[in-house]
């Protein structure tokens, strides 16, 4: 029988699909990673579950993730959006939103790739953890400070270090499988195949 982290909530199929399937694996596309920062800025103050149960209502709501067009939203769509039940509706975050698009399609620009600039935050290579218990986790670190530190300087919002520490985690730049996850061994492994 497959051993899980202790974090996750088994009853639920979706997080355990969630678990299995996307948290922890190296992510490179741009898109993706919009996707990514966007949840886990909707995400401070609530659950991730909460947000992981409404990623299908932003997708539809938000143009699929696609920054060039949420970097152009207006004061029309905000009012949209803040009557749309399926997201979270908070002004500030809605904006955050479409601000951080404008930021992010700044950084591909400058980088070439949004994947190309966070990457260089843990030297391009996933940082391993050795977690054993729930108790091993934190919720940050001197890398997604200095990410954070970074975001913030280029005008991010709603992105600091603990949201990208998650964010971190989400895409595989932390490995924070606990050393009796199934999930762990399978994730290394992948490394060889992405040439990490």
């Amino acid at each position: 029988m497959c051993e899980y982290c202790p974090w996750l909530d088994m009853t639920k199929p979706d997080y355990v699909h969630y678990h299995d399937e996307e948290w922890g694996v190296p992510l490179f596309d741009d898109q993706k990673l919009f996707e990514f920062i966007t949840l886990e800025s909707a995400q401070a103050g609530l659950s991730w579950y909460t947000i992981l149960m409404k990623r299908d209502n932003y997708r539809l709501a938000f143009d699929n993730f696609n920054p060039n067009k949420i970097s152009l939203y207006d004061d029309k769509k905000v009012l949209e959006l803040l009557g749309n039940s399926g997201i979270i509706r908070n002004k500030l975050k809605i904006r955050a939103t479409i601000n951080n698009a404008a930021k992010f399609l700044e950084i591909q620009k400058e980088f070439g790739s949004f994947a190309k600039y966070q990457w260089q935050f843990v030297n391009g290579k996933p940082i391993v953890s050795t977690i054993k218990t729930a108790g091993d986790y934190v919720s940050t670190s001197k890398e997604s400070e200095i990410f954070a530190k970074d975001l913030k300087k280029r005008g991010f919002k709603f992105l600091g270090p603990t949201t990208v520490y998650a964010h971190m985690q989400a895409c595989g730049m932390v490995n924070d499988h606990s050393l009796n996850c199934h999930r762990r061994a399978q994730v290394l492994d992948s490394y060889k195949e992405l040439g990490l």
